[in-house]
């Protein structure tokens, strides 16, 4: 019992203290879950997340549902799921009480370009941060580079693009191990 409460203490947490979704919550995953508590690597949040990425829903939810899983099984699973969620469905009913009544307040207007400078910086500090463990070769590079074009440059959504970096990566394994032999 005292581990799930854990679990949702620690996801409720991050759910609290982040602010702009998946990839906002990023920096306050690692934290939490890989430097404070070390119930994941790095290596193993950046798998839940493309599994996140790839599943149907939001990417905190399914990480925060996968890494409960990982924990404590189908109970760690729901939650954690219940520990991100929880501040969101109190703060967005809060907000949607006052908002249309506040949006057009010029400290509000402000604040908010605020936070969207602050969480751009924060998605920035995360994506180094997870390039410098991830692209440990020439062919993760090459691969990151293809698919953050094919993001920028085309209409081909997103799970495809995750997809399909899977798929080469399994290819550059294959050739590598027929090229050993």
């Amino acid at each position: 019992m005292k581990e799930l409460l854990e679990l949702y203490v620690a996801f409720f947490r991050i759910g609290i203290m982040t602010f702009g979704g998946g990839l906002a919550m990023l920096p306050m995953l690692k934290y939490e879950l890989v430097e404070r508590r070390g119930w994941i690597t790095e290596e193993t949040l950046l798998d839940c997340y493309a599994i996140g990425q790839c599943t149907p829903g939001i990417i905190a939810v399914n990480t925060a549902t996968f890494v409960g899983y990982r924990r404590k099984g189908i109970i760690g699973g729901i939650v954690a799921t219940l520990g991100m969620a929880s501040p969101s469905v109190v703060i967005i009913t809060v907000v949607a009480l006052f908002l249309e009544a506040l949006i057009t307040e010029p400290v509000v207007q402000y604040a908010l370009m605020g936070i969207r400078g602050g969480v751009c910086a924060l998605m920035l500090n995360t994506v180094y941060t997870l390039a410098k463990k991830s692209l440990i070769n020439p062919v993760s590079i090459a691969i990151c580079a293809g698919a953050f074009v094919l993001a920028m440059l085309t209409e081909i959504p997103t799970v495809l693009i995750i997809v399909l970096a899977g798929i080469c990566g399994v290819i550059a394994d294959r050739v590598k191990g027929g090229a050993a032999k």
